[in-house]
């Protein structure tokens, strides 16, 4: 199996479960926060896990790097810091945004690092 990063292991699971023929998992990891339960990333597409729908309902989003117009690091700090001071990102789709906070700011950065290789 390949070196897949991941925070739980049940998460990685259901990521794995819905690959396509010739994808393969990059990292998946745990998001907090209201709403999103995890983002994992393979090497054609970001899945984000919602889970803010009503009745208790969970959706997996697929997102093609094809469709993401950018993506931003985001900081309710000044940016006296470093640039990846926080451990949330910003993936921006059509007129939507995803946004997506970690426990540490390494996480974000892998992230924010892979999506960005994806789309550029």
């Amino acid at each position: 199996m390949e070196n897949v990063t991941y925070d739980k292991e049940s998460q990685l699971e259901q990521v794995q479960s819905g690959l396509l023929d010739g994808e393969q998992v990059i990292a998946v990891y745990d998001a907090i926060g209201a709403g999103t339960g995890f983002i994992g990333l393979t090497n054609r597409r970001v899945l984000i896990q919602d889970k803010s729908f009503v009745g208790g309902k969970v959706a997996i989003t697929s997102i093609p790097y094809s469709k993401i117009s950018s993506v931003s690091v985001v900081s309710n700090k000044s940016w006296a810091g470093s640039f990846f001071s926080s451990g949330a990102i910003a993936i921006h789709v059509g007129s939507h945004t995803y946004e997506v906070e970690f426990r540490g700011d390494e996480k974000s950065h892998h992230v924010h690092n892979t999506i960005l290789n994806n789309i550029s």
